[in-house]
């Protein structure tokens, strides 16, 4: 039950998470949202500064924090609402969820299956490349239905994703 349960919070999420994947956002301005947004409306720093409570030198501040990603969630909120708009934030895998778990288990099983085909060859016991393969992806299935937080444990040597 449990399992089946994680399963479906998974796939709702991946579902969730694909909208954002594959919505063709446009990039941050290079100056950021706040100044590009407030230039945009023909708003002074001092009339957002106002709007704010703050300084001129104050908006300054966060726009350049912003263009420098140094930014807190909470400022940009404020920033975001003394402009009319509102602040959408979320984390966006670049890949699926889904395919996270079963690369990061396919890697698990490669490592531990690289240290038996090194023992075995020593011993003059090795195995065929496709029986390898073969028994590496019958571990990761095995991984994937285990426990989540083991794969996660163990070091992997990985492959960056980008």
């Amino acid at each position: 039950m449990k399992s089946n349960f994680s399963e479906l919070k998974l796939r709702q999420l991946d579902a969730n998470l694909n909208r954002w994947r594959s919505a063709d956002l446009p990039p941050r301005p290079p100056t950021g949202w706040i100044k590009a947004i407030r230039e945009g409306l023909g708003m002074a720093a001092t009339h957002l500064a106002a709007r704010l409570g703050v300084t001129t030198s104050t908006v300054t501040r966060l726009e350049t924090s912003e263009a420098d990603d140094t930014i807190s969630l909470a400022t940009l909120r404020r920033a975001a609402e003394a402009l009319g708009c509102e602040l959408h934030y979320a984390l966006v895998p670049k890949q699926s969820l889904a395919d996270t778990l079963e690369s990061r288990a396919l890697a698990l099983a490669r490592q531990q299956m690289a240290s038996v085909s090194h023992t075995m060859a020593l011993e003059a016991q090795a195995t065929s490349r496709e029986t390898v393969e073969a028994q590496t992806r019958a571990l990761a299935e095995n991984l994937l239905k285990g426990s989540r937080r083991a794969l996660w444990k163990a070091p992997a040597r990985e492959k960056s994703a980008s």
